[in-house]
């Protein structure tokens, strides 16, 4: 098993951190990395050792080396970014398409707003996603609705929001939270979490060149934790599709971004009570628009669902996958939907570690789906 549980080694200091070096669901070698379907385009390509800031970086490279219009900017990204992300982004491409902005998270996003209206592609970095919502009213209001107030004359597509979001052990209530609830309620954006370096990478490209103004929340705890064989060429994955990671039969099991890899050891210690347990693990990928056919089709074959992520449990988007899955395959459950996320507090510093819907806790969700 990729966890300290498992492998008898003590848990880390934060005490939550999910088992990512070992992994099954990261790419470690280039046949593996290249035996996706969905990279077909670059499947007789090179990969490259890549953790995600990494390929962040080089999709971003990638975006400005192929559109002459696309800028990049954001608090301290011509310096690279408090994450590394733009690291060397300024010197290859010059500061007039990769620079720093003032310290303005509604400016920010009214400014890329006003580029992509001209036809240019903006993409914006608020430095963390827990500041994001001085731009709520720029997002939500002006971006997800230009083309449609404008009756489809004008849009605001070429605009991609980067935001790092989720858990670190120690951010405490600034720098912690996981906001893609608040932004699935709004028509005409979309909202993308990745999992892994391929999947930032893929993502993050489709992301940028999408005709749609989208939302692209990064979990920093897997910037440097998570580490694979990355296809050095130019690919997209497409939005709006989920992935599933394995296939199974008693019960269906949804995360995104770095709960998969708590997912992924709960599951793992789960068998240990019940051996032969057979687990659906599907990466939503996509929070708005979310794949309903992939979800409802699993259940439809299991007929147990289980949800987890680090946001709040009210009103979390695990409650609209769960009433989507009541509506559309309600004579095939068997038991209660489990939802397992953050408690519906502020993200506290200290208790940090029990807040977070840790393994322990998913496990015992997946026992009391099993034996309902």
């Amino acid at each position: 098993m990729a966890h300290w549980y498992a492998s008898g080694s003590p848990p880390p200091a934060e005490g939550f951190l999910p088992g990512v070096a070992n992994s099954q669901l990261i790419k470690h070698t280039h046949h593996d990395a290249l035996r996706n379907p969905e990279l077909a385009g670059v499947a007789n390509g090179e990969t490259k050792k890549m953790n995600t800031f990494q390929a962040i970086n080089d999709a971003m490279s990638i975006a400005l080396a192929t559109d002459d219009t696309a800028c990049v900017f954001g608090e301290d990204v011509g310096f690279g970014g408090v994450f590394r992300c733009t690291m060397g982004l300024a010197e290859m491409f010059g500061r007039d398409r990769v620079f720093n902005t003032p310290l303005s998270e509604q400016g920010i996003a009214g400014f890329g707003i006003g580029m992509a209206a001209m036809g240019s592609t903006a993409i914006a970095e608020i430095q963390f996603a827990d500041y994001i919502f001085p731009a709520f009213d720029q997002i939500v209001n002006e971006a997800a609705k230009y083309r449609y107030r404008s009756g489809g004359e004008f849009n605001v597509g070429g605009l991609c929001i980067r935001t790092p979001c989720g858990a670190v052990g120690h951010g405490g209530h600034y720098h912690s939270q996981s906001p893609e609830a608040y932004f699935a309620h709004t028509p005409g954006i979309k909202v993308v979490v990745p999992r892994s370096p391929i999947q930032a990478k893929g993502l993050l490209l489709a992301s940028i060149r999408d005709r749609n103004p989208t939302i692209f929340m990064e979990p920093k705890i897997l910037y440097r934790a998570a580490v694979e064989m990355v296809p050095v060429g130019d690919y997209e994955l497409p939005l709006g599709k989920a992935e599933i990671l394995t296939q199974g039969k008693d019960l269906t099991i949804i995360g995104w971004g770095a709960q998969l890899y708590v997912l992924e050891n709960a599951i793992q210690l789960a068998k240990i009570k019940m051996p032969g347990l057979s687990v659906e693990l599907i990466d939503l990928r996509s929070i708005l628009p979310w794949d309903v056919e992939t979800v409802c089709n699993s259940v439809n074959k299991t007929g147990r669902l289980l949800i987890a992520h680090e946001a709040p449990k009210t009103q979390g988007f695990a409650a609209e996958i769960a009433s989507t899955v009541m509506e559309r395959c309600f004579l095939r459950l068997e038991a209660p939907i489990q939802r397992l996320c953050s408690f519906d507090t502020p993200f506290p510093l200290v208790f940090e570690k029990f807040h977070v819907p840790d393994m322990i806790r998913c496990a015992e969700g997946i026992e009391r789906a099993m034996k309902f």
